[in-house]
């Protein structure tokens, strides 16, 4: 049918809790949420908007593009046949193939690998959000719908711990950027809510078997949301290197 409606399909990832920030930006953006399905930590979010059709002025052009395109592939691959039976009768008939790999590959998948995680150096975004004077600050809000579920790496200190409602092993961290600690005046109020010593994922060198307010570490997190009236940005801890 000439009317029928045309959509493409995204699909998306939102760790709980966050399901409202992603709808609200997809929709924002035009994606319509067709299917919501709630997983253990994740919720998959499966989104459709028309596409756009296209000109009837440019549908005619690529059309009679191809056309030409395939009349050339046409007369270059029979000019091809012809010149490969002519040297068919000059060479031998067993010939043997090599694939070498590509000296490129390796570095390619390390840098792709190596971008995968935000920093301040790759990310002009991060690197603002962790000059911020105001931890409440709607960049905080953007920055989490944007890059939730995505990693974070970040020098910074522990501001405050306390335990976690009644467990005595189990402990809320308060964090910030920087070596300041207890006296950290800017960036976000990043948190990590119900962990244990464990959760962290201690690295480096002489690694302790505790922590304390106003220890450096280097923080590789995944973002979380952000809590507008706690003005709290949640993380959840992958690794802790010792600084």
């Amino acid at each position: 049918m000439a009317d029928e409606i045309k959509y493409e399909y995204k699909t998306m990832q939102a760790v709980r809790g966050t399901d409202g920030l992603v709808i609200a930006k997809m929709q924002k953006d035009g994606w319509e949420l067709v299917e919501q399905a709630q997983g253990l930590l994740r919720t998959t979010l499966n989104f459709r908007r028309p596409k756009r059709p296209l000109p009837r002025l440019l549908i005619g052009t690529a059309v009679g593009g191809l056309v030409i395109l395939a009349i050339v592939i046409g007369v270059a691959a029979a000019l091809e046949d012809e010149g490969e039976d002519k040297d068919a009768a000059n060479k031998p008939t067993a010939a043997t193939t090599s694939a070498e790999p590509s000296a490129t590959s390796a570095p390619t998948a390390a840098r792709s690998a190596a971008t995968e995680v935000i920093t301040p150096q790759n990310n002009p975004e991060f690197a603002a959000l962790l000059k911020t004077q105001d931890s409440c600050d709607n960049a905080n809000l953007n920055f989490a719908a944007k890059y939730v579920g995505k990693t974070v790496a970040f020098d910074g200190s522990i501001v405050h711990m306390a335990p976690h409602g009644a467990y005595d092993t189990r402990y809320d961290f308060l964090l910030g950027p920087g070596d300041e600690g207890p006296s950290t005046g800017i960036g976000p109020a990043f948190k990590y809510e119900d962990v244990n010593i464990l959760d962290l994922q201690l690295t480096g060198r002489n690694t302790p078997a505790a922590v304390r307010t106003g220890d450096k570490f280097r923080f590789l997190a995944e973002v979380g949301e952000f809590n507008a009236k706690q003005c709290l940005f949640f993380l959840n801890p992958v690794s802790t290197e010792i600084r």
